[in-house]
């Protein structure tokens, strides 16, 4: 299924510099935000402690809850409204001890918590109670860095070895562009990380790597049929023969992602849209990232053609 012709001849080549500003700029940028910000913005999963639900009868007024759980000293919390506006509900995030912390604490933590709304707001409903120990956040922080490095270094391998060395570190290039993209719009949006955006990373990184082979490919079948043609024009045929592929796929997973993102709910709704940002970058990164690069590594070290 086609609805744009191979034949645009469309110089995609050509719009490299401008892509390569855009992607730098926001890379350092999100280097530049790290600081001041105080870098990402861990959830419990990664930092300990626990965090309670809590739906209210009627609207919310986060300053008289704020003042009740001080009251109730329970040491330091964040509190911020969740769902929609209507749906009159807040997350309580409750920091973790320095010591180890169980879960019939952070249990017991959360059912103080709710004992003390329920005092000064009766009718509440406590939805959702979760609590991790701060050693085990740590343990699940290295994890997470641990598995996304080594998704990437496998991924590399598997490219390296189906394809040319030049392939690979081209492919692997555009996915650590989008994680480190993603990590720097995390950055400057302040959300938290936690365990399902992790796997909506690795997600795109599979993602975002299938979309790169796809093309790659193409171009390495093409340097076999052409082989007194210019590799620069060898690039560009086979990203215009790939182009209503790349689109159609992006578009179908979007129609399907921000679906999940309208409807899903809000528990799921960073990971929808780690995953909607994550296949536009991906996109972007196949085309304007991979490519270009590949063309620098031929230039450097030529492809051979036999």
């Amino acid at each position: 299924m086609r609805f744009i012709k191979e034949d645009l001849h469309l110089d995609f080549l050509g719009k490299w510099k401008p892509a390569a500003f855009l992607s730098t700029a926001v890379l350092v940028a999100g280097i530049v935000a790290y600081f001041p910000t105080g870098g990402l913005n861990y959830g419990i999963d990664f930092l300990g402690g626990t965090l309670v639900q809590v739906r209210f009868p009627g609207a919310v007024n986060i300053g008289e809850v704020r003042s009740t759980l001080q009251d109730g000293d329970f040491g330091s919390f964040e509190l911020q409204t969740f769902g929609d506006v209507d749906a009159n509900e807040v997350l309580i995030t409750l920091a973790g001890s320095q010591q180890e912390e169980t879960i019939e604490q952070g249990q017991g933590l959360a059912q103080r918590v709710g004992e003390s709304l329920e005092a000064a707001f009766p009718g509440i409903v406590t939805r959702r109670v979760e609590s991790v120990g701060p050693k085990v956040g740590q343990e699940l922080k290295e994890a997470a860095a641990a598995a996304i490095v080594f998704a990437l270094l496998a991924i590399l391998g598997y490219v390296w070895l189906r394809f040319q060395w030049r392939y690979g570190i081209a492919a692997v290039a555009a996915t650590i562009h989008d994680v480190f993209f993603l990590l720097a719009l995390f950055v400057f949006l302040q959300s938290e990380i936690t365990l399902p955006v992790v796997a909506a990373i690795l997600t795109i990184a599979g993602y975002s790597i299938n979309d790169s082979i796809v093309i790659l490919d193409r171009i390495r079948d093409n340097v076999r049929r052409f082989q007194k043609m210019a590799f620069r024009e060898i690039i560009n045929d086979s990203l215009n023969q790939t182009l209503s592929r790349t689109l159609l796929t992006s578009m179908t997973t979007l129609l399907v992602v921000v679906s999940i993102y309208v409807f899903g709910g809000a528990i799921i709704r960073d990971f929808a849209f780690v995953l909607i940002v994550g296949v536009l970058i991906g996109t972007y990164s196949s085309i304007f990232i991979a490519s270009p690069l590949l063309l620098v590594l031929h230039h450097w070290f030529p492809i051979k053609t036999k």
